[in-house]
């Protein structure tokens, strides 16, 4: 029984506890101390600390420090190339307890069903997903997407128990030049939490940003950028994706002074990064052996988080509190022995009893099929826009660089790193074919393509042969979206995502493995980026200063239109 006399009473002693864990420290999230004690849980809660407690189940974590469970507060599941349960099973392992996810990825292929089928997952994972309503489907006027949900269409959403508010409001200039669509969905959650996407705001269209109500905010890339941020009301949530690396710029800013006000947050993390590395324990370990005080580090980690999102049932070993637990090895380590979901242990029984639903999103690339020709540009001056990636961000660079015409087109130029980038609409509206050039990804050969391409998820393709590129978009309608390497007509390695385009309905552990393959077929057409899949994603997000392209052209984001 998990009633309040339950829980009063087993708090009390007078009624013999579900469960004891006995023999660690417990970490004190207040004072910063390592405390002696049973950790008593009734059901699903905390209900007694620092007492002997006498429970049907006692569980021995001598030689650990426990510690609260970790919180993500900013995330997309789909980045995670798999459905929420093997997402559940790849981070809960690690002491991540609650997601807070914004399921605009799935959203924006097949609309409100996405929603739905995220709300409905967060249900029966062990995990708590907390299901942010996407507030940007599509992010902008300048792409298209398969679907577009306005304040009437989330309306029906808000009361799903796993709702939080608005997920992260991408449109900052729809939100400081009052556009009506924004307003309304401002207005429908002014009671809520509303979750922020800034980059490089500041000033006075910061401060009318954030008078909108908006109180979290993850982009962050600079120290003097997150401290304006913070001294205007905004929470600060740290950010260590994949390719949105933030947190070497913004860990000097995290100080037992400022850790109520900073959590953090992966935003977009893969499978074979979170086997390489962790997932938010790698976080804590990186901040910590930066310098971080331990005490910050792990309040960012739970309690400020819990804070910022108004969780108060959650960020603390304490009576009353989930019975959201992780036992580690030590505190600079992080390395979970044990961890404790809402009282459920995590292990493999416990995955395995989950009831797990469909998925959804089938067929959804309906691109039309492309030829060589279809990446051709068409241009009649030298002077030429191009994207310039700057590695472990999403921020990019307008760059100008003089590209030679010949027989109408403007090739790719390997010596130069210049080489094409293209956009096809793969959601059945126009087949719109959008050409360009990137800087950076270091190709000499071949092809790369993509249907994870934020956050309209059309065909993102690069290549320095046309005939590849092609056979690369192409693969992608045949295995019903995900990730295709070729070179001279051959996919050298691929990864299907059939959900949405977005999520495999592979084990993380055999997505992981399939990345390794595709990080290395990446490499041998001369790659030189880390993560070079979600890098490309990313170049199509027209919200991201300062040069995206989409399948309606070049994008000034900085401008917020098109140029070409």
């Amino acid at each position: 029984m998990n009633t309040l006399v339950n829980r009063i009473a087993q708090g009390r002693g007078d009624e013999i506890a579900d469960k004891v864990l006995r023999g660690g420290k417990i970490l004190d999230l207040i004072t910063g101390e390592l405390l002696s004690g049973d950790v008593a849980i009734c059901g699903d809660r905390i209900v007694g600390v620092f007492e002997d407690y006498d429970a049907h189940e006692i569980i021995d974590v001598s030689g650990t420090i426990l510690v609260p469970g970790f919180i993500d507060t900013h995330l997309h599941i789909e980045s995670s190339l798999v459905t929420p349960f093997e997402f559940d099973r790849c981070v809960a392992p690690r002491g991540v307890t609650t997601a807070i996810c914004d399921p605009h990825e799935i959203a924006n292929v097949i609309g409100a069903a996405g929603i739905r089928y995220f709300q409905e997952a967060s249900q029966h994972t062990l995990m708590d997903i907390k299901v942010q309503l996407s507030s940007c489907v599509p992010s902008t006027h300048m792409e298209t997407a398969g679907a577009a949900l306005s304040a009437e269409d989330l309306a029906p959403l808000r009361d799903h128990p796993s709702g939080l508010g608005l997920a992260e409001f991408m449109n900052y200039p729809g939100v400081i030049h009052r556009d009506p669509g924004c307003m309304d969905k401002l207005a429908l959650f002014e009671d809520g939490h509303i979750d922020g996407h800034c980059p490089l705001l500041s000033g006075k269209d910061l401060n009318a940003y954030i008078a909108a109500g908006i109180r979290t905010e993850h982009e962050a890339t600079s120290a003097e950028e997150a401290l304006e941020k913070l001294r205007k009301g905004m929470r600060v949530l740290i950010r260590e994706g994949s390719v949105s690396k933030d947190l070497h710029a913004l860990q000097p800013l995290l100080s037992e002074r400022t850790s109520p006000y900073m959590c953090l947050c992966t935003d977009d993390r893969n499978p074979l990064d979170i086997g390489e590395h962790g997932h938010l324990d790698y976080m804590i370990r990186e901040l910590i052996r930066l310098g971080t005080p331990p005490l910050a580090a792990y309040r960012a980690a739970s309690l400020s988080a819990a804070e910022a999102f108004g969780l108060k049932d959650r960020g603390m070993i304490a009576p009353g509190k989930r019975a959201d637990i992780v036992a580690i090895d030590s505190l600079e380590g992080c390395h979970a022995k044990l961890v404790l979901a809402g009282g459920v242990v995590v292990n493999d029984a416990t995955f395995a009893a989950r009831k797990e639903i469909a998925p959804i999103g089938r067929n959804s690339v309906k691109a039309p099929k492309v030829q060589a020709a279809s990446f051709r540009t068409r241009a009649n001056r030298v002077e030429t826009d191009v994207i310039g990636i700057r590695e472990g961000q999403i921020l990019t660079d307008h760059l100008h660089e003089d590209i030679p015409i010949e027989d109408g087109d403007k090739r790719p130029d390997v010596t130069r790193d210049l080489v094409r980038i293209s956009v096809v609409e793969r959601h059945g509206k126009n087949g719109n074919i959008a050409t360009g050039f990137v800087k950076g990804f270091g190709l000499q050969a071949g092809a790369i393509a993509s249907t994870v391409c934020h956050d309209h998820h059309n065909i993102a393709c690069v290549g320095v042969d046309y005939d590849d590129m092609a056979v690369a978009a192409n693969r992608l309608g045949e295995i019903e979206g995900g990730f295709v390497v070729v070179k001279g007509g051959k996919v050298l390695a691929e990864l299907a995502l059939p959900v949405a385009g977005l999520m495999s309905l592979l084990s993380f552990e055999e997505v992981r493995d399939k990345l390794v393959d595709l990080r290395q077929a990446a490499r041998d057409l001369g790659v030189t980026l880390e993560e070079p899949f979600l890098q490309l994603a990313f170049l199509a997000l027209p919200v991201i200063p300062a040069l995206k392209i989409t399948d309606r052209g070049m994008v000034d984001v900085t401008r917020f239109e098109i140029i070409g």
